[in-house]
């Protein structure tokens, strides 16, 4: 999130399961609710607090193991790490692998009392400040702000649960360990409609205000685009199999429609797509592909280096290994040259030189044996083949022959000498290369064809594509027309793990598609060293456990203990 000097340093200390009616109004003192009222900046502090619940997955629930490494997209080298329990058969209701649940109520229910008691305020001592009216402008804007996030912590927890308790006002204690599950697709519905309320209301761009006192960090805040966004990725799930079981086409046309906004409003007010290194980089909140960000770690715009100490590569001074792409994200990137897969007959794949003319976006997101100067700081080349300095058999190193490079910022030097030891990390929400492959997913399961158009959507699923294989610094080949629905959404679910490998997207696609069954094994790559020093490559192959109750996650059991209502899902 692209957020800089917004005032902190009040919490909403108001969780689902153990809700008090009084608000914990500051992190060390209990302040009632008309002594914040006195205080603009504690009044909006409130709304501060709530933006930093913002999910991110940058390792920073399970040790340092990301989503990704609960998917097909990597491996975590440490089989210890609880991030592992997804797929070693630990997970279960008392061991519920998320703080989702809490977390994203805690939010709501702060949510819900802002709005409930905080409206309607003044804060005459301010008058004569010269910025008075950009004051009352965020004060009354936060409103629109806090309605955004609320709908975006219930799309979090339909996304994970399914069916959740859905609430729009403060709710007692008593109350609200009596509440009942409300349907997946109702609870997608409300989440939509309140989107479309205050969607006309909430601006685009707070820099064009024309107010004495806003800054460029006020484009931190959730915007327009923001709120389109997630009613699109909503649009989207509640189209997919996992909630859209009869398959309802309307569902789809709807999030055909919802993404086409996207598109349309970004691209008619600055956004575009950029080269795909620069979302990566320490300044990567300013691109105009940005749409909603959430800045790493704390309460403040800091700097860290946790993202890199757990995932440069053992072997580096200062690296512990981590989140270590498979081999199977790495057969997803095409032949650049044909746009074909390494698989298939006339692709131009040597095996003997397995990375060789690669999709560009397999280098700027993966680590692999040979490669120099990762880190910056690093003068050996990365030798990830059995004995060499990154490879096994060392404790941490990869498994699969491949360590993460997306995220990571290079220059972050963790040798004990060094003085550049840190950089900004921000975790992308939203931006616009997501919204052009929903865009294509939709349209072409609403029009039944990659190439079909109509006066309603004239860019076709085919093109929305190829808009995100043609960035300057990736120029893979056109998806050509003529396409198969099968072949097309064999391409399309390709592309999708590739353009967005690590973004946190991965582990729900399978599950929203109903494909889990990918997730029951996960390829290798080892690597051997021959005596004429060539490399020989030999995938490996190793079964995970998954089961269709695995399609959601389990309400944590310590819930249920306090509401006997809340249902659990199939198979917990």
């Amino acid at each position: 999130m692209k957020f800089k000097n917004i005032i902190g340093g009040i919490a909403c200390m108001c969780a689902l399961a153990s809700c008090e009616e009084n608000m914990d109004y500051h992190e060390y003192s209990n302040y009632d609710k008309d002594y914040v009222a006195e205080s603009y900046e504690s009044v909006i502090g409130l709304v501060t607090n709530i933006y930093f619940k913002l999910d991110y997955d940058f390792g920073q629930i399970y040790s340092g193991g990301m989503l990704a490494s609960a998917s097909d997209e990597a491996e975590y080298a440490y089989s210890s790490n609880s991030i592992c329990d997804f797929t070693n058969g630990s997970w279960r209701a008392s061991n519920a692998l998320s703080n989702t649940w809490s977390a994203s109520y805690e939010a709501i229910q702060c949510c819900n009392q802002y709005m409930d008691e905080f409206q309607g305020l003044t804060f005459d001592d301010l008058r004569l400040n010269d910025d008075y009216n950009a004051q009352m402008f965020r004060y009354k804007n936060s409103f629109y702000e806090v309605r955004f996030l609320r709908a975006y912590f219930y799309f979090n927890l339909v996304r994970q649960y399914g069916a959740v308790p859905y609430f729009t006002e403060m709710v007692t204690t008593d109350n609200v360990n009596s509440l009942t599950r409300t349907p997946a697709l109702d609870v997608f519905s409300a989440i939509m409609n309140e989107c479309d309320a205050i969607v006309d209301s909430i601006p685009g761009d707070y820099t064009q205000l024309g107010l004495f006192g806003i800054s460029p960090a006020e484009s931190g805040r959730a915007s327009k685009y923001a709120v389109l966004a997630l009613k699109a990725r909503t649009a989207l799930y509640a189209a997919s199999p996992l909630f859209n079981t009869n398959n309802d086409t309307e569902l789809w046309h709807q999030a055909a429609l919802a993404n086409k906004a996207v598109i349309d409003s970004c691209l008619a007010n600055g956004f575009s797509l950029v080269n795909y290194s620069d979302l990566w980089t320490s300044e990567n909140w300013s691109q105009p592909e940005m749409i909603f960000m959430r800045r790493y770690y704390g309460k403040s715009d800091v700097n860290s280096n946790v993202l890199e100490k757990y995932n440069y590569p053992i072997g580096i001074d200062g690296g512990a290994s981590g989140n270590c792409p498979s081999q199977n994200l790495v057969d997803a990137y095409e032949m650049q040259t044909t746009g074909k897969a390494w698989d298939e007959d006339g692709s131009g794949y040597d095996s003997e030189n397995p990375y060789e003319n690669r999709d560009p976006r397999f280098g700027m997101t993966i680590v692999k044996n040979g490669d120099t100067k990762w880190p910056a700081y690093n003068t050996e080349a990365i030798q990830t083949y059995y004995g060499g300095s990154n490879g096994e058999p060392a404790s941490g190193a990869t498994p699969t022959g491949y360590y993460l490079k997306k995220y990571l910022i290079p220059s972050i030097d963790l040798r004990s000498t060094s003085t550049n030891t840190s950089a900004k990390h921000t975790w992308i929400t939203y931006r616009l290369g997501e919204f052009y492959l929903n865009y294509a997913e939709a349209v072409f399961k609403y029009l039944g064809s990659a190439d079909a158009t109509s006066a309603e959507f004239p860019m076709s699923a085919i093109e929305a594509v190829n808009y995100i294989r043609k960035r300057t610094d990736v120029q893979m080949p056109e998806f050509s027309t003529g396409l198969s629905n099968n072949d097309f959404w064999k391409k399309y679910q390709n592309e999708r793990m590739v353009e967005l490998a690590f973004e946190g997207h991965r582990f729900y696609d399978l599950r929203r598609w109903k494909e889990g069954e990918k997730l029951s094994s996960l390829t290798e790559m080892k690597l051997t060293k021959n005596n004429d020093g060539s490399i020989s490559y030999i995938r490996n192959v190793v079964s995970r456990v998954w089961d269709e109750k695995m399609y959601f996650f389990p309400i944590p059991q310590s819930e249920r203990s306090k509401n006997s209502n809340l249902d659990q899902n199939p198979g917990w």
